[in-house]
């Protein structure tokens, strides 16, 4: 198969061709190695090659929606026993996962020739893909920009060709992020319908589930019909949805009423580009025949924000303290903005954890009342179009007072520094929109619907009710029908590979 015809399919496209025996999956597999060596040395997108498993699987018979297609999985929690797994963290560089995850098994039971990992943040914890263990991956858009993160090292590779549909997972909107940023369609299942299985039940106090980025709609709810329902791991059954995601998706969704806004108390002002991207998705979603409204945010960001970092930095200081014990790591093991984190969330007190985990109360009642009143909530996925790389980086200064702070053990004098207000600016600020679903356990979706003028994608999410996938993947479908995206791929890789 040639780049060009590789190119021009997505992932249930390309199964229907092994199906059919119109071409192989050593085929594929040779076709998406091609295209990785063309625009890998840019984007740096994959952290680990798993060359020798994925040559053995494509000479297997495969079977599945997704036989023989070339896959990739997040460097994070999806384990493939046997092969090497580090989270992203100096730590854990090297060592080997001891069982597959319940997610990693369906999709191989899918049928898919898993070849490599993708690159994320040091844990997930933050919206870029910059972890001192590999380096910064680049937006194949523009390579000066980020691809956002934490599963950036995914979406980077969708986006620039190597695979139709990656691996990913969502803890505050690591797969809406990168997917905004990219130009892909991002879906984060609502809590409990994906499991984490057999070495988790719900990390990161059910906030986080996992999922994938696609080019299409489709790719995206075939994929959940193949993850979702519980393993012997998973804390309670979710309803399942009645049929297969993928054989309702070109259903219309009827009319619906959308609740749209940019509002957000983390920014003194929506960027102009987020707003004309609502904007558009706005008068699209009109001439589709749906009733859209601006409305005012649902509940308080602000405080959410500093909920979502409470639960966030606790569980990297238990993380952090976890593998410390395991590997017998020092403070080189980790990077210096882990370890911030990790002693800010030593710093807060079993009642303050607690008093954030139970105001989600307070956030899920916000949102169900808002929609007993409109169907949909249409944001921005991003504040901004996607930022500079390195321009998250903790300033010297800082790193310099936090490091005497740490060895010192006076951590608790970072958030009498208003070190907490500053991180939630400064890593919430530009994606403060995507936390809701996951502190709420709603489903929610991030489509490309809109390019800056200079190119770049910022995506649109729009967040449902409770068991609304099926809603948002028909409305996907609609809209990517009225407006094509899937077969644009950024010029300069493309320049690449020509």
């Amino acid at each position: 198969m040639d780049q060009h015809d590789y190119l021009q399919h997505d992932g249930l496209a390309l199964g229907e061709l092994v199906a059919r025996g119109e071409v192989t999956a050593a085929e594929l597999l040779a076709a998406a190695r091609t295209r990785a060596r063309e625009v890998e040395p840019a984007i740096n997108a994959i952290c680990t090659w798993l060359d020798d498993h994925a040559d053995e699987r494509a000479a297997q018979p495969l079977s599945g929606p997704f036989a023989g297609v070339p896959f990739l999985l997040k460097d994070l929690h999806q384990h493939l026993a046997g092969q090497p797994t580090s989270d992203g963290c100096r730590a854990l560089a090297g060592r080997k996962a001891e069982r597959t995850s319940t997610v990693v098994q369906r999709w191989l039971d899918a049928g898919v020739v898993v070849f490599g990992k993708t690159s994320t943040p040091e844990f997930g914890s933050k919206g870029i893909t910059e972890p001192t263990l590999f380096g910064p991956t680049r937006n194949p858009w523009d390579l000066e920009r980020t691809p956002g993160g934490s599963s950036g090292g995914s979406a980077a590779a969708v986006a620039a060709g190597i695979v139709p549909v990656a691996a990913a997972s969502d803890g505050g909107g690591s797969i809406r992020i990168p997917a905004a940023c990219t130009g892909l369609v991002g879906l984060k299942a609502g809590r409990g319908l994906v499991p984490f299985g057999p070495d988790e039940s719900e990390p990161l106090n059910g906030l986080a589930t996992s999922g994938v980025v696609s080019r299409s709609v489709r790719d995206t709810a075939a994929m959940l019909d193949v993850l979702a329902g519980p393993d012997a791991m998973s804390p309670f059954a979710p309803a399942l949805p009645e049929r297969p995601l993928l054989d309702r998706l070109d259903e219309a969704p009827g009319r619906l009423r959308i609740g749209f806004t940019t509002d957000c108390a983390l920014r003194d002002q929506p960027h102009p580009e987020a707003v004309r991207a609502v904007e558009h998705a706005a008068a699209l979603l009109t001439e589709l025949g749906h009733e859209v409204e601006e409305v005012a945010p649902p509940h308080d960001d602000r405080q959410l924000g500093r909920d979502f970092l409470t639960i966030w930095f606790v569980h990297q200081a238990n993380e952090v303290a976890r593998i410390r014990r395991e590997t017998g790591a020092g403070d080189d093991g980790f990077e210096v903005d882990t370890r911030i984190m990790a002693a800010l969330g030593r710093s807060y007190s079993a009642v303050e954890l607690q008093a954030a985990d139970e105001r989600r109360r307070l956030y899920i009642s916000a949102l169900a009342d808002f929609h007993s009143r409109y169907d949909l909530l249409l944001t921005p996925t991003l504040g901004e179009p996607p930022i500079r790389v390195g321009s998250l980086d903790t300033p010297a200064h800082l790193q310099r007072i936090s490091e005497v702070l740490l060895r010192t053990r006076t951590t608790g004098v970072l958030r009498r520094m208003g070190i907490v207000e500053q991180l939630v600016e400064a890593n919430l600020g530009w994606v403060p929109y995507t936390q809701l679903a996951n502190v709420t356990g709603r489903p929610a979706i991030s489509l490309p619907l809109y390019r800056t003028p200079d190119g770049l994608p910022l995506g649109v999410q729009f967040v449902g009710r409770l068991r609304s996938e099926e809603l948002l993947l028909r409305l996907a479908r609609q809209l990517e029908v009225a407006a094509p995206w899937a077969q644009h791929l950024p010029r300069p890789v493309v320049a690449a590979a020509a």
